[in-house]
């Protein structure tokens, strides 16, 4: 072999290895996946940030929307409901995405509903072919009024008389009345009008359609036993009795009479089951502050006249002409989904002490008699010798008493899903008290949003809250 091939040899042989070593050389195949890769996630990445910025824009979107209808539904809005919404997106600078406002009015509902679409650029998606994507809303609100069962019992105790609370509470009260009770809800709602202070005068509209041991006819209340807190029912089976006429809870300075542990003026009596504004408002505007505060016993019949049981005695009320014949068939049975019962409880104080005179001195017509010429204080300070005094008397019920019977009575609305609304006006709330005012309505209410600690005029707007409760604004699409 020449030299001359003997140098090419070599060289030819390293050439030959570096080209296998180049065939089976990755890196630059590598580098082109990479560069591949680092391509799809800036295109996915784009086209999410498009999708991106399209929910930002529905959501924009579909917050007016919400908004706009919400208003426009609004049984106390006065403007043309089409207009409001047409404002609301006038306001926010989309007018141009609204396409569609219906609106429909019924007796006790309205109904408005919105379409709205908004075109969106796409700069990483028209690659693709889609130069824009539409951003939609749609948004349905409705304000309807179903068949209401209303109780609203209202506090005329003797703290009712201190400062402006009794003016207060009228006026609230009144507010309620005209904000649930409106042209749009006629024969659909109904009150029943409970006022109560050391007991709930019935009135003989209702007593008389009762099994009672009927003992005079100077007031209308009615004793019921322990056992009856423990169920919303009226037990219409089991005989009651009259409770007592008569006034004791004052210093016996004076026969001051007008206070009785049963209120005895008419307007003091349970309204049933009325639609009147008027006579609501007008039996409001007489309630004048007396006697003690059993919160217990106007709770039991606010409960009982929601209850299946008391529909006999309101269907005789209604074929007597004393109650609308639209409310024959009340209170209805508790699986009625058409119909809202609720219970608006409203006290300035406490459950109280509460005496009862002694059977033996309150069991013929003329003690019935003699109790209602006498206060029982001023009568024994006058004409009982003092270590007899306390033979006349006993005590029926306490505060302790009166809440334990209160806690029963608002249970066993709640379990028949009674709603139970709880004023607490000017009320003790007292955090080392689990027995003040305010705790014991606060556990009475069904929620604890569904009570309310109030001052002065903050009255009225607790019972404004719950009109627009009852009324049911809410979106429903």
């Amino acid at each position: 072999m020449s030299p001359a091939l003997l140098t090419i040899k070599p060289l030819q042989d390293a050439i030959v290895a570096q080209t296998r070593r180049f065939a089976r050389e990755e890196d630059g195949i590598m580098t082109i996946w990479v560069l591949f890769v680092v391509l799809m996630m800036i295109m996915v990445g784009g086209i999410q940030l498009d999708f991106m910025r399209h929910e930002l824009e529905r959501s924009k979107l579909q917050a007016v929307s919400d908004r706009a209808v919400l208003a426009a539904s609004d049984l106390d809005q006065t403007l043309d409901p089409e207009g409001v919404v047409r404002d609301y997106f006038a306001k926010s600078g989309m007018t141009d995405y609204l396409s569609n406002v219906t609106v429909e009015d019924g007796l006790n509902f309205r109904t408005v509903t919105v379409d709205a679409v908004k075109p969106l650029d796409t700069p990483y998606l028209r690659k693709f072919g889609y130069d824009t994507l539409d951003v939609p809303a749609h948004s349905k609100a409705e304000e309807r009024v179903a068949n209401v069962e209303i109780s609203l019992v209202l506090d005329i105790s003797g703290s009712m008389a201190q400062g402006s609370r009794i003016s207060d509470m009228r006026d609230a009260a009144n507010v309620f009345v005209d904000t649930v009770l409106r042209d749009e809800n006629e024969d659909l709602i109904s009150i029943s009008l409970i006022p109560y202070s050391e007991h709930v005068n019935a009135g003989p509209l209702i007593t008389s359609r009762m099994k009672m041991y009927t003992k005079h006819n100077h007031s209308h209340c009615v004793e019921f036993e322990d056992d009856e807190f423990e169920s919303a029912a009226l037990d219409t089976n089991r005989w009651h009795d009259q409770a007592q006429h008569f006034q004791w809870n004052y210093d016996g300075r004076n026969n001051d009479r007008s206070e009785t542990v049963c209120p005895r003026f008419s307007y003091e009596r349970i309204k049933p089951f009325s639609q009147n504004r008027e006579q609501l408002k007008g039996q409001i505007d007489d309630l004048t502050p007396r006697a003690g505060t059993s919160i217990f016993i106007g709770m039991k019949w606010a409960a009982a006249m929601l209850d299946p049981s008391f529909r006999d005695i309101n269907n005789s009320l209604v074929s007597a002409g004393e109650v609308d014949t639209q409310f024959r068939g009340r209170p209805v049975n508790y699986d009625d989904t058409e119909t809202l019962k609720t219970v608006i409880l409203m006290t300035d104080g406490e459950n109280a002490t509460s005496n009862r005179i002694t059977n033996r001195y309150y069991n013929s017509d003329s003690e019935y008699v003699h109790w209602d010429l006498y206060n029982l204080n001023w009568y024994l300070s006058r004409y009982v010798n003092y270590r007899d005094r306390s033979d006349f008397y006993w005590r029926k019920y306490d505060r302790s008493i009166g809440n334990s019977l209160l806690s029963d009575i608002c249970s066993a609305a709640k379990a028949k899903h009674i709603v139970i609304w709880t004023i607490g006006f000017e009320v003790d709330d007292d955090p080392n008290d689990k027995d003040d005012g305010a705790d014991v309505m606060r556990n009475c209410a069904s929620s604890p949003s569904h009570f309310f600690d109030v001052d002065g005029i903050e009255l009225s707007e607790a019972f404004r809250a719950i009109a627009r409760q009852i009324n049911q604004l809410r979106l429903i699409e």
